[in-house]
């Protein structure tokens, strides 16, 4: 049985891959204004030296190299091994930018360097789970994505808060040839959002973000399915009514809005009671274990859905 500890990245890391995550990080802790380097596209890392949490699973992360090229990132292929030769050659654009606004009392944007000076970088060991059914561990670097939320001071007219990835037509595939609407849109409930588990990611194995794994800036919800876990956020809004989001909106029988990992739950055409993790076994073609409810971070999260029915509220 998964449980949270406050085991390091180090306690399971070889030393030398250790040593290049405290290169990759060292400029982040000294100032964000010093960080704009590592964010340039050129795949240096930030710094987390010592740092721990305690939301991280003991379980040992996924091998780097499976965790960047086995992904699932439409904007640059619909196929797994797509977004690993295609959005490398997509140039991040500098500076970066968050719009931040809707019900709120001070709308912001906010570019990468202001982000990071919001609070202190973690490395948090969380589990991933895909609605396909796979899953992954992975070593991410970043913060509560509520210490960004609350700078804009959400209004009592603020339940949902809406997300939007950074889309460029000229780098990405069109949305019929990916065959989901563009640019990419999630949301959460406030509550949801605001969870300290809910991460914002800067960051993976001591480096920064590949662009197929959701540079510069992503969410990693680890208690729902994958896909809620936007990549390449630009624009955030909090909003009154629940937001459309763009697979809830392509298949609404498959993908609901929450979303959440739920072994009972089976998605129409396959069972979601068990999960093959990746990087592991013959060749690391993956081995399979059963599926934890909330992908074992129940006792986090459970309390969020009280007398909700998650099989119809999915």
């Amino acid at each position: 049985m998964s449980r949270l500890s406050d085991l390091r990245y180090s306690d399971v890391t070889p030393q030398s891959i250790y040593v290049n995550r405290r290169r990759f990080l060292a400029t982040a802790a000294a100032a964000a204004g010093a960080i704009a380097g590592p964010f340039s596209g050129q795949g240096r890392a930030a710094a987390l030296t010592g740092a721990k949490s305690a939301f991280s699973t003991t379980e040992k992360p996924t091998p780097q190299q499976v965790i960047t090229s086995y992904n699932n990132y439409y904007e640059f292929g619909t196929g797994k091994d797509e977004p690993v030769r295609n959005a490398p050659k997509w140039k991040v654009p500098a500076p970066w930018t968050v719009q931040i606004g809707g019900a709120v009392a001070k709308p912001k944007t906010l570019d990468l360097d202001a982000i990071l000076k919001l609070a202190p970088l973690e490395e948090r060991i969380y589990r991933h789970r895909c609605v396909e059914g796979w899953s992954i561990v992975v070593p991410w670097i970043g913060f509560s994505l509520s210490a960004l939320l609350k700078q804009v001071e959400p209004t009592a007219k603020a339940k949902y808060v809406a997300f939007e990835t950074y889309y460029d037509p000229k780098a990405m595939l069109s949305a019929r040839e990916a065959g989901i609407p563009f640019p990419y849109k999630e949301g959460l409930r406030v509550d949801e959002a605001m969870h300290p588990l809910t991460l914002l990611s800067m960051g993976l194995y001591g480096e920064t973000l590949p662009n197929q794994n959701g540079a510069p800036l992503r969410l990693v919800i680890p208690w729902k399915y994958g896909f809620k876990s936007i990549k390449s956020i630009n624009k955030i809004t909090f909003t009154e009514k629940q937001p459309d989001t763009a697979w809830a909106t392509y298949a609404p029988n498959e993908y609901g809005f929450y979303s959440n990992v739920n072994p009972k739950r089976d998605h129409p055409r396959w069972s979601q009671a068990s999960e093959n993790r990746l990087g592991e076994g013959f060749l690391g073609k993956g081995t399979r274990r059963p599926t934890e409810m909330f992908n074992g971070y129940a006792a986090q999260v459970a309390g969020l859905y009280n007398g909700m029915d998650l099989m119809r509220n999915y």
